[in-house]
């Protein structure tokens, strides 16, 4: 039979596999400690908050190319004023929209808004492309009777893909600054 003991649950643990964690935990520590922070110092000991905010974000044309250089500026200076430029970026977007559900009648009922953007940093001291590559963002979104119902749900999958596409830049940005500025 088996007694109540307050809502514990008593599972036996062998001794073996309790040292088979420790050991793996103690083998993976090493590893964790040798990767540098993603956010803090860079290379040369500068703050990367501080590489970051010299970053010069050139326009970018249309609406959503607007809206992924704002996203890129406020992530880079967290609102504040920017430093002097130490980098610009340089990016271009291209934009489509695809079906991905219609019905027999031939009626849309689904769309998938696609962002794809190719950016080059560009280091101003020498004008040298210091690193380049490319980043993607999808959003799905519903097609309704009313016009202005699509006109608002293409609208919000733009500014979702437009903030997906900016943090995929700006984590790689992150990350090449953090090992090499």
């Amino acid at each position: 039979m088996s007694s109540y003991d307050g809502g514990k649950v008593n599972r036996p643990h062998s001794r073996r596999r309790v040292l088979a964690l420790i050991g793996s935990a103690l083998l993976a520590a090493p590893a964790l400690t040798a990767c540098a922070p993603l956010y803090g110092t860079t290379r040369s000991g500068a703050r990367l908050k501080d590489v970051m905010s010299g970053l010069k974000v050139t326009e970018i044309p249309g609406r959503v190319g607007q809206r992924v250089r704002n996203e890129l500026i406020f992530s880079s200076t967290g609102g504040g004023g920017q430093a002097a430029a130490l980098y610009r970026l340089d990016i271009s977007v291209r934009e489509g929209v695809s079906d991905t559900l219609v019905n027999r009648t031939g009626e849309i009922q689904s769309q998938l808004y696609n962002l794809d953007a190719q950016f080059k940093l560009i280091r101003l001291v020498d004008n040298q492309v210091v690193l380049k590559g490319r980043s993607v963002g999808r959003a799905a979104f519903d097609r309704f009777n009313p016009i202005f119902s699509n006109i608002r749900a293409r609208i919000d999958a733009e500014n979702r893909a437009a903030r997906v596409v900016a943090d995929g830049i700006r984590t790689r940005l992150a990350a090449f600054l953090s090992s090499t500025a």
